[in-house]
């Protein structure tokens, strides 16, 4: 074991995106390995609704990867950096940009702040001027990091398969809703996938091997396959038939990221830069990473197995849908606010209603007039927006930031309160909170329940759009907390079993 993991508690570990897909079981693993980690994000209240947030060796620092003092200041006493964010979700072309901007602070800071590591985890992909926006966007990023003394290690990854990624979802929402897929000419791209846990050893390693200090590492799995026999291993391992693929000249990745929008859970933005690094062949290109980092690698169908069986657990520590801005409350202060409130009785207590409510979306619906759901979720995939197959991470319990289908959890209380943000495409503003109150009349049952939807319309269009699906609010709201009164009740009964059984 090497000096430096020794000495593991004395070392504090700066990690960004700690609130995304591999920053969050990152920042997990380095604590549990007794590492000090400093995380650094933009909304507190996201991280900690982890599990691990209140571990004694975390600290937090709420600062913009844009505010370079805020950024050299939360980086002192920090002996290394790792660097995983980006900014693909944002509009148009400007992602790059920013990106490149964020590195070169992120660079500069370290340097100010006497960071002796960066370790950055980019993508893999051939070397020339045939990138695509997204792996020459990557590629800039690398040398904007490099631009100071701090010596960086650049870890090159293709298609990580694990459960919640989302190059990986891509590919199980086609292979389950496709029989037969018409695909662009990249599914016989040659690619060389690797497992998100071999990932996250490779970024370990790298910290604790300092010959890594100042490389550029292509890591993968233990084979390379077109994504054409990815599908097919998929397929096979998903108990289906053997999809039939047909490839064509004609879809454009603009036209194939739409395609993935409409049939996958991943939104266009997200699907474009994703479709476009499809035409690189991404294979590693020597063995150095195992040489100095050697560690048993899985194989696609291992890699597979093991991200279904996590999902069909449901147990899944981070999704593709973790990561993103989370905006505060609409300023509802000034300009016209609509606003519907309604309340129920409910004859159980406050912890067993709120497990009812946070039961919402996913998997188990809305209770009451599912299809109406389904038709505006559909609607919003239509015009952009995520509808809802974006689902939800967890059946049973939620947490600050997480997706339910087209909304986010953008406040909650335990056993009180929850506020739920509308993502969805619409022209205003939408809110829906369930409150639980305790009851001043005994004889109705000890809770209240009072469900309020908020809407700030945008012009002319969002008050129309308002008084449009004001009448569906008396069927849609209505039945819902009636439907979530009887999901309290059976929970109720459950526990009462379930205490009688323990007796």
């Amino acid at each position: 074991m090497s000096e430096l993991h020794d000495n593991a508690e004395k070392k504090t570990i700066l990690v960004t995106g700690a609130t995304g897909y591999i920053g969050g079981r990152l920042a997990r693993r380095l604590l549990e390995r007794g590492y000090c980690v400093r995380c650094l994000v933009r909304c507190e209240a996201k991280l900690r609704a982890r599990s691990w947030a209140d571990h004694s060796n975390l600290d937090i620092k709420t600062v913009s990867l844009d505010d370079a003092e805020g950024l050299t200041e939360a980086m002192k006493g920090c002996y290394a950096g790792y660097y995983l964010v980006h900014s693909m979700e944002s509009a148009g072309k400007e992602y790059a940009d920013r990106d490149r901007h964020m590195a070169e602070n992120f660079a500069r800071s370290a340097h100010k702040a006497g960071l002796n590591r960066i370790i950055y985890l980019s993508g893999l992909g051939e070397t020339g001027e045939d990138l695509s926006n997204h792996l020459s966007s990557r590629r800039q990023v690398e040398h904007a990091l490099a631009g100071t003394n701090v010596p960086v290690t650049a870890l090159r990854a293709a298609m990580i398969i694990g459960s919640g990624s989302a190059s990986f979802e891509i590919l199980r929402f086609l292979v389950e809703r496709l029989p037969i897929m018409i695909t662009p000419r990249w599914v016989r791209t040659e690619s060389q996938p690797i497992a998100v846990d071999d990932v996250l050893n490779y970024l370990e390693q790298a910290l604790e091997n300092p010959e890594t200090a100042g490389c550029t590492l292509d890591i993968g799995g233990a084979d390379v396959m077109t994504y054409q026999q990815i599908m097919h291993e998929l397929a096979a391992a998903l108990g289906l038939r053997k999809r039939v693929v047909i490839p064509v000249p004609v879809l454009t990745p603009h036209l194939s990221s739409l395609w993935i929008h409409l049939v996958t859970p991943i939104s266009a933005r997200i699907a474009r830069p994703l479709a476009e690094g499809l035409k690189n062949r991404v294979v590693r290109r020597n063995d150095d990473a195992q040489r100095l980092m050697p560690q048993k690698l899985l194989g696609v169908r291992e890699a597979i197995d093991v991200a279904l069986d996590q999902t069909k657990m449901g147990d899944i520590p981070t999704c593709w849908s973790d990561a993103g801005i989370i905006a505060g409350d609409p300023d509802w202060a000034g300009g016209t606010v609509f606003v519907d409130e309604r309340s129920i009785e409910i004859d159980a207590p406050p912890e067993i209603v709120y497990r009812a409510v946070c039961r919402v979306g996913g998997g188990h619906g809305y209770y009451f007039a599912d299809w109406l759901w389904r038709l505006r979720g559909a609607m919003d995939r239509l015009v952009g927006g995520p509808g809802l197959r974006r689902g939800r991470r967890d059946p049973e319990t939620v947490s600050y930031g997480d997706a339910l289908d087209f909304w986010r959890v953008s406040g909650l209380e335990q056993n009180h309160w929850l506020q739920l943000r509308a993502e969805m495409k619409s022209p205003g503003v939408a809110q829906l909170s369930f409150r639980i109150r305790p009851n001043d009349d005994p004889e109705s049952g000890p809770c209240q329940l009072v469900q309020t939807a908020r809407f700030k319309p945008r012009g002319l269009i969002g008050l129309l759009y308002w008084y449009c699906v004001l009448p569906l609010h008396c069927i849609v709201f209505s039945g819902m907390l009636r439907g979530i009164r009887h999901q309290a009740r059976i929970l109720e009964e459950e526990s009462s079993m379930l205490a009688v059984e323990k007796s």
